[in-house]
């Protein structure tokens, strides 16, 4: 695929994935990759994704306000999840690309089943660290296998009962965190080649761009809205993602 296409899918991608993160608060690498993977490998697809999945966020932490408050919050999350989108990301590095679509879907597809039935028990505060733990560690296998590591985390939220506003500067904080050592490791393996480094940076334009767009609509939605809009959204990118691993060539 010649750089002018692959510059323009890329584009295409992330206006519209920044979009939707501007609205849920998450879904941008997943919704990206989704598109992306239509045209391009995972690996790809991922390596893409890197620069525009942390600007975003970075972007939506400082906007989000009380900063302290949410590193403080969710500190042993964070440090979980670091370690282990690093370690599984390096760990994995020679999964097919069938199993690295598989594996997201069908993330996916649990997350949506167990919110939409409401199976998701509310979190007392006394089991809070274990609770942050346990997803934090499924988030960074997830996360470090597929960059997408919204699932778990949104599952800990949503148990949690944590409003719209605090779930964005959560997701916001934490998937800055994750987001560094896949980046680190990504260099490492050589899968984010400086060509590729180079078109994930130019990318942050159309994401912001989207993202802006989205949060305008966000606080036009109500929380019954928002939540609705955050399940439907991943039923469908759960079974594209199943669909792409069943038929990959």
């Amino acid at each position: 695929m010649d750089l002018a296409t692959l510059t323009l899918i890329a584009a295409a991608a992330f206006l519209m994935s920044g979009t939707i993160k501007g609205v849920a608060g998450i879904g941008l690498p997943t919704a990206a990759i989704a598109f992306m993977t239509l045209f391009l490998d995972p690996r790809t697809a991922i390596a893409l994704v890197l620069f525009p999945m942390l600007g975003s966020n970075l972007w939506q932490m400082f906007r989000g306000g009380a900063l302290m408050r949410t590193a403080q919050r969710y500190w042993l999350f964070a440090v979980v999840l670091f370690i282990g989108v690093g370690g599984t990301a390096f760990a994995t590095q020679g999964a097919s690309d069938r199993a690295l679509l598989a594996i997201l879907g069908i993330a996916i597809l649990i997350f949506v089943a167990l919110s939409w039935q409401k199976l998701i028990p509310p979190l007392p505060d006394k089991h809070d660290r274990t609770a942050q733990v346990g997803f934090a560690l499924l988030a960074g296998v997830i996360g470090g296998m597929t960059a997408a590591w919204g699932p778990p985390m949104a599952m800990y939220l949503h148990a949690k009962g944590v409003d719209k506003d605090e779930f964005i500067r959560a997701t916001g904080f934490l998937i800055s965190i994750g987001t560094l050592p896949l980046v680190i490791t990504y260099v490492q393996i050589g899968f984010l080649s400086t060509q590729l480094a180079t078109i994930s940076l130019a990318m942050l334009v159309p994401t912001l761009i989207g993202f802006t767009a989205g949060e305008m609509l966000r606080r036009r939605m109500s929380v019954e809205a928002f939540r609705n809009a955050l399940l439907i959204l991943f039923l469908f990118l759960g079974l594209n993602l199943i669909r792409r691993a069943i038929w990959y060539t």
